[in-house]
């Protein structure tokens, strides 16, 4: 299994961006699909993006089409968000996940999972 530890989080203001970071430790990081999912309190944890193992296939949550975007750099063994026009409904606690087989497209199956890091909207 590949071990996760996400970076980046904070408080930000409506409107601003933030950069995500998901650094991967363990082996052959560049053979995963990896994702982001989201937590705020209270709601189910919910989909907001995948990226296939070598980066050519991106998929993304209906809610956050047209402002977030998922990359990742195989040689620094790192996944990336990044958030454009933060909105008070983006704050949630922010997980990366990683598995080794099924579909880039499906949110299931996931077997190893960070921390997770707060992103807090300010209006």
């Amino acid at each position: 299994q590949v071990q996760l530890v996400e970076s980046g989080g904070g408080l930000v203001q409506t409107g601003g961006s933030l950069r995500l970071s998901c650094a991967a430790s363990g082996r052959f990081f560049s053979g995963y699909i990896m994702a982001w999912f989201r937590q705020a309190p209270g709601k189910e944890r919910e989909f907001v993006a995948s990226i296939s193992a070598n980066g050519a296939t991106t998929v993304y949550g209906d809610s956050v089409k047209g402002r977030f975007t998922i990359s990742r750099d195989n040689a620094k063994n790192t996944l990336y968000l990044r958030i454009d026009g933060l909105k008070p409904e983006d704050t949630a606690v922010y997980s990366c996940a990683a598995k080794l087989t099924g579909s880039t497209y499906s949110p299931s199956g996931y077997d190893s999972w960070g921390q997770g890091t707060q992103v807090t909207v300010s209006s």
